[in-house]
């Protein structure tokens, strides 16, 4: 098991040099690629290079070399939420951003001075007291403290962003590769503070395997999405998000509203807007003269809908009457829905069920025209 483990130390550091050379020697790479998958990529050399140096005994079996590698535990968690904001939000990189690794900066000032700078007899003390043992499970607790923060942060502000792109959106972003991401360095965290509680009251070999393989595990993850960021940099351009402002900044009154209101429904019925796919809420805005705040107040006090959910509903409206028409003689619900505006067929089947009660089939089941 152990060899096994070894030869994926080895196989993960030379991937991730790989990656890092191809970001760096290649401008078409650097253009494509989110900067912070590059960091990100470094941070793994840098966890892993102690490893390697230590497995390849070129300088002796110094655990100091291994102990080299926890630089790069802090800079993992804060690295991960800045990638996820970044992605999200479209943001770039600015040097206020370096507060988020000050914690990763003291941290491995202090691996330096308890772990590396104490000649071999401290450090001989210091294990047959059990001190070093405490000193590796208190470092370990603090580092799994950060990093379950900063990943809390990422999950929130993914959750957050899909919120709130059914306020901006009519059509769906696909957003289950990032999902599926933080789910994954979700479950390498818990396997981890399993693995730190196994320190505490279990026994230690099983602890040190253990940790060694969650270390693994994560790196693999960094580089499958780095693989994904090369190859397929789409995956993480979820959106550019419409910047939100209050409600506050909207001044119209009840009976404006009301008026807005039917200048809305008016629109909607001889313009059908909702027949665009990539439909902005920004763009309805712009149709009907006002601004983002001022249609969001509107959609959100006065019809009782967010913007996914309203442009949808003129979508199904739409969907039934061209389901009536001639066109359902050469065309499957689905084809029906992309007619009517919807570009994926899961929101078209959600919507529909959520709106009329029954799957489109359940509906027309009694006589009415439409292919499935």
């Amino acid at each position: 098991m152990q060899n096994f483990l070894n030869q994926l130390v080895y196989f993960g550091f030379l991937q991730s040099l790989f990656l890092l050379i191809s970001f760096l020697l290649s401008a078409r790479v650097r253009k494509r690629i989110n900067g912070y998958i590059a960091f990100l990529i470094f941070v793994l050399l840098i966890g892993l290079s102690g490893r390697v140096l230590y497995l390849s005994d070129i300088f002796g079996k110094d655990f100091r070399l291994i102990a080299f590698s926890e630089f790069a535990t802090l800079l993992f968690g804060s690295t991960v939420y800045l990638f996820t904001r970044s992605s999200l939000l479209n943001k770039k990189f600015t040097y206020s951003e370096l507060r988020h690794y000050i914690p990763a900066l003291i941290y491995s000032l202090s691996v330096v001075f308890y772990f590396m700078v104490p000649d071999d007899a401290v450090i001989g003390t210091r294990v047959q007291s059990g001190e070093l043992r405490r000193a590796i499970v208190l470092f370990m607790g603090v580092a799994l403290s950060f990093n379950i923060t900063y990943w809390a942060l990422s999950c929130h502000a993914f959750l957050k962003f899909k919120k709130e792109l059914n306020q901006e959106l009519s059509y769906v972003v696909k957003t289950q590769f990032f999902q599926n991401f933080l789910i994954a360095i979700g479950i390498c965290l818990l396997c981890w503070v399993t693995v730190w509680l196994i320190s505490i009251f279990g026994n230690p070999m099983i602890e040190r395997s253990s940790r060694e393989a969650i270390w693994l595990s994560i790196a693999f993850i960094i580089l499958f999405i780095a693989y994904y960021g090369i190859r397929s940099p789409e995956l993480f351009r979820l959106a550019p998000m419409v910047e939100s402002r209050k409600y506050t900044q909207s001044k119209l009154s009840h009976k404006e509203l009301e008026g807005l209101k039917t200048k809305l429904e008016t629109l909607m019925l001889e313009k059908k807007p909702y027949l665009n796919r990539k439909l902005l809420k920004a763009d309805l805005a712009e149709m009907l003269g006002v601004s983002n705040p001022e249609i969001a107040r509107l959609l959100n006090e006065n019809i009782g809908m967010n913007f996914f959910e309203f442009v949808n509903y003129y979508r199904i409206r739409e969907f039934v009457e061209l389901a009536k028409s001639d066109k359902a003689k050469t065309l499957t619900f689905f084809g029906l829905a992309q007619e009517a505006g919807f570009n994926s067929k899961s929101t078209f089947n959600k919507s529909f069920k959520k709106l009329m009660g029954s799957t489109p089939k359940e509906y027309f089941a009694n006589g009415a025209t439409g292919n499935s």
